[in-house]
């Protein structure tokens, strides 16, 4: 486990916290817009807080007894910690106050944000030299999900210029991010030493099961899928209020 923190390790937790961080900074932002009561605001942002941190300890603990390194099972299970939390952020999306938190955030926050890929795929790269990763799960080999993080400072600034073409080019960065984003995991899943591995080179890509690379499944992952979710969301609930509330004509 020391040789994870040998060269680089040490940048999967710093870019898992700062992500963290900006979400709650960005949370406490929205829920100022809103008009819920203190009491709540503070009861949203503080158990969202505490959700995080234990999480990347739950993440932590059991990748240092071993748990995710069995990749007997299936599905393995660093893509059982992938998948944990796409429920919970579903139900958040779907839920009244989940929607309300939502229609409080600009728009562009939920574009921008997704540039954090850059530097995960430059993360990916590190560990692909330090011989961690197989080259097919960086930009190198099969994994094109950097250009997800390019196109967000485009996307953002789009969004932000023009209002009227702003949800056609949501839709159309979403869809990118998603499809580049299904790509990769499906690279890493069959990077992996199960029965169904495709890739057959070395190493393979069981380091996703160790601390601090389980972040990368376990958090930085669901992320990226989060804010796809709640872009088209908001994107969804915006627009039906808009038809809900655009004037009947009538003819005479």
């Amino acid at each position: 486990m020391k040789n994870n923190f040998s060269s680089h390790g040490f940048l999967w937790p710093l870019l898992t916290i700062i992500c963290l961080a900006i979400i709650a900074y960005g949370l406490h932002l929205a829920l100022h817009n809103t008009n819920f009561e203190r009491r709540k605001k503070q009861r949203i942002l503080f158990g969202t807080i505490i959700c995080f941190a234990l999480w990347v300890t739950v993440l932590t603990v059991l990748s240092y007894k071993g748990f995710f390194a069995n990749f007997t099972s299936l599905p393995p299970r660093p893509v059982i910690a992938m998948l944990l939390p796409m429920p919970i952020i579903l139900l958040i999306s779907f839920s009244s106050t989940g929607t309300q938190i939502l229609q409080a955030v600009p728009a562009h926050w939920l574009i921008l944000i997704q540039s954090f890929r850059i530097l995960v795929e430059l993360l990916i790269w590190l560990a692909v030299l330090a011989n961690k990763f197989p080259i097919q799960m960086s930009f190198e080999g099969r994994n094109f999900d950097i250009l997800s993080g390019v196109l967000a400072l485009g996307a953002t600034y789009l969004v932000v210029r023009d209002a009227q073409a702003a949800p056609k080019i949501m839709i159309a960065f979403n869809v990118i991010g998603i499809v580049l984003l299904l790509n990769i995991l499906i690279v890493a899943l069959l990077s992996m030493p199960t029965t169904f591995r495709y890739f057959m080179n070395e190493p393979s890509a069981a380091s996703v099961a160790q601390f601090p690379f389980i972040l990368l499944p376990g958090i930085l992952v669901p992320i990226a899928y989060s804010f796809h979710i709640f872009s088209l969301r908001q994107l969804f609930v915006k627009q039906h209020t808009l038809i809900q509330h655009k004037p009947v004509t009538t003819m005479e």
